[in-house]
């Protein structure tokens, strides 16, 4: 079992202990893979491993993300059969025997716990989260090349076999692995789906977020037209559009406040900048977000870059409009080396990653 966690301290042991129960006639081992949490969770899972072989530990730093953390627990593992279980208490373990015997036995490639069956259920969800995980299953069916009647679900078990042929093609973009398993296979898997009903949380805090769901559009968008554009110059692209909706409107203000034309350009541009940089390195780079001191330097690497980027979209637009090309297509593919050359060189220095 796979179990990506993020500040569950409080679950562990009863998790662990559950799990034990109910695959007491079935061979286990359990990893858990860590985002960084600052509960104590992964030492008090490095205390229960130095006594239960069986349970593994892999901590992760300056990354994120559960489904990239799913997948690398998976690889990590050489059992047969792997599940992918929350460390949330919120999925029904005792489903667990059942999702082996349908890999182990009955050879299908995928065995998954479904909310959406007339024997499932989501529980206590409010109206708003359930018409949200409904729409955003129906959007799923875009992509999906199974049907299924849950594709959201974090709660399933894989043929390892299966998982290492699918890893190379897997986004590890946001929460949704299972969709994204099903969407990167070259061929319809065999799928077997059983009905629990999910729990309510009863200890730690939801990871769900507004940008968590801005991610999963971003998994759909990345199946549907990553192989022609790169989903983060995408990201990238629309985060400068943004800028220079906030460029316009200083500018604007200053302006009309009676100052100086070159010092509101000047304000105008620092504060785009700005605004780039941060909604980028929360939004565009969010695994790789920088923070405390190197999100100062890597402000002011931004600064330089966006600055060589200016003066690469000045310099590209002058030339094609001396040639005699329009003024319009002139202007926009300067903005475009600009684009690219911001992107390329932000992603090459200003959020490198760690080695």
């Amino acid at each position: 079992m796979v179990v990506p966690v993020l500040n569950e301290r409080a679950n562990i042991a009863e998790l662990i202990d559950r799990v034990g129960n109910v695959l007491s006639e079935i061979e286990w081992e359990i990893i858990f893979v860590d985002d960084g949490s600052r509960d104590g969770t992964p030492e008090l899972i490095s205390r229960l491993a130095a006594t239960d072989r069986r349970i593994r530990l892999i901590r992760r730093f300056n990354r994120r993300g559960l489904s990239s953390a799913v997948i690398e627990g998976m690889m990590a593992s050489t059992a047969p059969v792997v599940a992918v279980i929350d460390g949330d208490l919120q999925h029904d373990e005792t489903l667990l025997p059942k999702l082996y015997q349908s890999i182990a036995e009955d050879r299908n490639d995928v065995a998954v716990g479904t909310r959406y069956t007339a024997e499932g259920s989501i529980g206590e969800w409010d109206r708003k989260r359930a018409w949200i995980s409904a729409f955003a299953t129906r959007l799923a069916e875009a992509i999906a090349r199974t049907p299924l009647s849950d594709p959201m679900s974090g709660f399933f078990a894989v043929r390892h076999e299966t998982i290492a042929e699918l890893a190379p093609r897997l986004s590890g973009i946001g929460y949704k692995i299972l969709l994204d398993i099903m969407a990167s296979a070259p061929r319809p898997l065999e799928v077997a789906e059983f009905p629990y009903t999910f729990r309510t949380r009863q200890h730690g805090e939801s990871k769900l977020d507004n940008i968590v769901a801005l991610q999963y559009l971003e998994m759909l968008a990345e199946k549907r037209i990553g192989h022609l554009v790169p989903i983060k110059f995408l990201k990238f692209s629309c985060v400068g559009a943004l800028g220079l909706g906030v460029h316009m409107m200083v500018l604007l203000t200053l302006i009309s406040a009676h100052a100086a034309f070159g010092t509101a350009q000047a304000v105008a541009v620092l504060t785009a900048m700005t605004f780039n940089f941060l909604l980028n390195n929360s939004f565009t780079y969010r695994d790789q977000r920088l923070k405390g001191v190197r999100m100062l330097t890597g402000l002011l690497s931004f600064y330089a870059i966006c600055g060589l980027g200016a003066i690469a979209n000045v310099g590209v637009g002058e030339m094609l409009f001396g040639s005699h090309y329009d003024w319009w297509f002139a202007g926009l593919a300067g903005a475009a080396v600009g684009s690219v050359w911001n992107y390329v060189m932000g992603s090459l220095f200003t959020w490198r990653k760690s080695s």
